[in-house]
């Protein structure tokens, strides 16, 4: 009966093993896949393997009972071998992965990977380093294709901050002109330097001494919030040289943004509008709203309010949204906080709880009466203090008249 192919009599697998070469464990010393050296104490080389001095294009007559194992590292390796390495080794008896670079006949550079341990004889003492030297040259270009790929992502990553930056700078006034007889401010803290920001404000001068101001947000971010609040800046301007009504202001805003933001992609904003005009001693206030949070009044007797405009809805969801207005007058010590929702939503405390507005108007209490500048310097401050509890952009705006001179 004939044995199936491989298998003796008896069915039994062969020892496929016997038809291996014979390999004594000099032979596997001598052509291991890593090099190994040997050295006496002071670091003499005794002993080294075929395998490293292939690596580095020496003979073994070069290096065994004539060099040391500082003399074969670069400059750099030599110094940290005597200062670090060998002081390491002699304390601890062993050291592992040291990355260092081995100097080669010809000059070139060897990136390894250095693993020693010390062998002792029966009286404790050190008889030898054992060396093994692994070859990192593929790790070694790895390594520099991930610092290559690190430093390109951080040009492209300062590339794409000069650009947001630039792009957000030109989304917001490059100055405010001031009624005269007042004082403004205003401060954008602007919450991720890579991409841009949706909050915008603006007080600017109309006919008939009149002065518009506004302040909102626009939802979500990037190059596609930057375009709805550049139209939105734009259109609230033009319409308010035709119209001296805020909310029909707002509604002019409303219908532009409807019309080109109502398909896959709708966008909408939170706005107050609101128009300036002499009175006496002070100024006239109309202010109307699209779903912002409300302003915040600080009067020159130190009682904080807030203006309230019930009812006003988002601006560009609805063909025909309606909008509230509040009239108002600054006097003498008065100052209007205009601001976004990215304040009043921060989290703040051991509780990590929003900031709301009720603290805010305490906040505010704890400053009336002040001035449009020192009220924009405390929030900034405040702004700061939230530290990573401030998550979205924020913006205030803020107009004040200055006190009556005794």
């Amino acid at each position: 009966m004939t044995t199936p192919t491989g298998r003796g009599g008896g069915g039994q697998p062969e020892d496929q093993t016997s038809a291996l070469p014979a390999e004594d464990a000099e032979e596997l010393y001598d052509h291991a896949p890593c090099g190994h050296l040997s050295t006496t104490p002071d670091g003499r080389i005794v002993k080294v393997n075929a395998t490293l001095l292939d690596w580095l294009g020496h003979d073994r007559a070069d290096l065994v009972g004539r060099r040391r194992l500082s003399d074969l590292l670069s400059v750099g390796g030599r110094l940290y071998y005597e200062t670090h390495l060998d002081p390491l080794v002699r304390m601890h008896g062993e050291v592992n992965g040291i990355a260092l670079e081995l100097v080669t006949a010809g000059g070139g550079r060897l990136p390894v990977l250095l693993t020693a341990r010390v062998k002792n004889g029966p009286d404790g003492r050190p008889l030898l380093l054992r060396v093994t030297v692994f070859d990192a040259r593929e790790r070694r270009a790895y390594e520099q294709e991930l610092l290559r790929a690190r430093r390109d992502a951080e040009r492209d990553r300062d590339q794409l901050r000069r650009l947001a930056t630039t792009l957000q700078r030109t989304l917001l006034p490059p100055s405010l002109s001031a009624p005269p007889g007042t004082e403004v401010a205003a401060y954008y803290h602007h919450a991720s330097p890579d991409e841009v920001g949706g909050d915008f404000y603006d007080l600017f001068p109309l006919a008939e001494d009149r002065w518009g101001l506004f302040l909102g947000d626009v939802c979500g971010k990037g190059a596609g919030a930057a375009a709805v609040t550049s139209l939105t800046r734009y259109t609230l301007r033009a319409a308010a040289v035709y119209d001296n009504d805020p909310a029909a202001v707002l509604g002019n805003l409303n219908a532009v943004l409807h019309h080109e933001y109502n398909g896959d992609d709708p966008r909408f904003s939170t706005v107050v509008f609101g128009l300036l005009a002499p009175d006496g001693d002070g100024y006239r206030l109309r202010l109307a709203s699209g779903g912002h949070p409300p302003s915040l009044l600080l009067r020159a007797d130190g009682t904080v309010e807030y203006l309230h405009t019930p009812g006003g809805q988002l601006v560009g969801i609805l063909p025909d949204a309606r909008f509230v207005t509040a009239t108002t007058r600054l006097g003498p010590g008065d100052t209007l906080l205009l601001y976004t929702d990215g304040l009043t939503e921060a989290r703040t405390g051991s509780g990590y709880e929003r900031y709301e507005e009720e603290a805010l108007h305490a906040f505010a209490t704890g400053l009336a009466p002040t001035t449009a500048p020192a009220l924009v310097a405390a929030v900034t401050d405040l702004l700061a203090g939230f530290g990573a509890g401030l998550e979205d952009d924020a913006a205030v705006l803020a107009v004040s008249v200055p006190a009556a001179r005794s």
